[in-house]
């Protein structure tokens, strides 16, 4: 089978329309409009493939056709047939000695840098797996973090907003950025807290933009520290897409696990902040998403919204997260929160900054008939891309934007908006 996909997907190479993306779906009142505040959120940027050297058992696609032929079948594992088949964009890896997945860091990075020039954006934030594969490694493997940090971090982000005073990128770690030990976790934080491109104060904080007193907070949260003092079970879905139960635990390092009273209280703490901000519009960050259906992090999300969901619920304004390298908008209707506001609260899935993956077709249609709380209003896979949001007096314009595979860093939109003011 394999070989005669590779067949086929090399016949795909010849038509343009394998890498065309969907038609945009829009709603909403005009895009160039000015807001009273205009931010974008980037998640997983940090991939670069030279980095990602595979072990010894994985395959290497020594030909085009091999690449193409393995990108159809993990089309075919999570939608019915090729229609719409879009491959992961590739490149020639000498190191690796085959075709490998190119990164999207540098057309997202240009495509939102244009977005926010002509929105005007008042401040970005990095929505975690800012270095992949395994963050800061503080030299284990031969590679320093200086150049870690200087390739993934300082180049494509820099000089993002120069110009704007007071423009800065509120940043935070993934499940990625924790994949060593504490220390290097450590290091990353204390880069980004001394480059003046970037804000991270701590693992989670709260922080008033430059100039917005009164009108924004933004609240950051670690949630793979969350996840990993929790119950978590692993992701595992049938062939029709549904989710397979009582599956075992995931499992994390003791180093993720919260290490000291302020750490174990971070529900209490994002709970807290909410109730106390005098901002009228309250946005909640953190690397997982609540809602997604690339098909592999739903028990993740489950596990969060146990946690996550009242605050946020009943004191924000939106939910805007990573992770899944998809572009995706939500809304959560409360109803399982008692006390919460009438309107739902729209969330976010902006992960597509690096890296493709598939939506998970038969496993998105069976999440949304199981859960009438939830309603998905857009997704869209295979794509790179990013979230602009603009804020008015009372609405929150929130605009999905793709960047095409020929790497040329244009911003495509993709779907549009509009949401009223929930927190009182």
């Amino acid at each position: 089978m394999r070989s005669a996909l590779a067949a086929l997907t090399s016949a795909l190479l010849l038509s343009a329309s394998a890498l065309v993306p969907q038609a945009a779906a829009a709603q909403g009142g005009d895009p160039a409009k000015s807001h009273e505040i205009s931010f974008v959120a980037l998640g997983d940027t940090g991939y670069i493939p030279a980095y990602d050297t595979p072990d010894d058992d994985d395959p290497r696609f020594r030909t085009l056709g091999q690449y193409l032929g393995n990108e159809a079948t993990d089309w075919l594992e999570h939608n019915r047939d090729l229609s719409g088949f879009r491959a992961t964009p590739w490149q020639f890896e000498p190191a690796i000695g085959g075709f490998v997945p190119a990164s999207g860091m540098y057309p997202v990075a240009m495509a939102a840098a244009e977005v926010c020039k002509r929105e005007d954006c008042d401040f970005g934030a990095l929505m975690g797996d800012n270095i992949y594969p395994d963050g800061a490694t503080l030299g284990a493997d031969g590679i320093s973090d200086e150049r870690r940090f200087r390739e993934m971090l300082d180049q494509p982000f820099a000089t993002f907003g120069e110009g704007k005073a007071g423009f800065t990128l509120y940043a935070m770690m993934g499940n990625h950025d924790w994949h060593i030990s504490r220390e290097a976790t450590e290091a990353q934080l204390e880069y980004l807290k001394a480059h003046p491109a970037f804000t991270m104060p701590d693992l989670f904080y709260r922080a008033v933009p430059q100039g917005m007193e009164g009108k924004l907070e933004i609240f950051v949260v670690d949630t793979e520290m969350l996840l990993a003092g929790t119950q978590v079970h692993k992701d595992d879905l049938d062939a029709e897409g549904n989710e397979i139960r009582n599956t075992p635990l995931e499992e994390w390092p003791d180093y993720v696990r919260a290490s000291n009273a302020r750490e174990r209280s971070m529900i209490e703490w994002l709970t807290a902040a909410l109730q106390s901000s005098t901002a009228k519009w309250k946005i909640v960050m953190g690397h997982h998403a609540l809602w997604s259906s690339g098909g592999s992090k739903y028990e993740k999300a489950r596990a969060l919204r146990k946690l996550m969901l009242d605050p946020i619920c009943r004191y924000a304004d939106a939910y805007i997260a990573g992770d899944d390298h998809l572009i995706e908008a939500y809304t959560d209707d409360c109803s399982t929160v008692s006390g919460a506001p009438a309107e739902p609260v729209p969330m976010f899935v902006s992960g597509a900054g690096s890296k493709y993956r598939q939506q998970h077709v038969p496993f998105a249609e069976k999440q949304i008939a199981a859960n009438p709380q939830m309603t998905n209003l857009f997704s869209r896979g295979s794509t790179w891309g990013f979230l602009h949001v603009g804020i008015g007096a009372d609405t929150l314009d929130a605009t999905l934007y793709s960047t095409p595979a020929d790497q040329s860093g244009r911003p495509v939109e993709e779907a549009r908006f509009t949401f009223p003011h929930r927190s009182k």
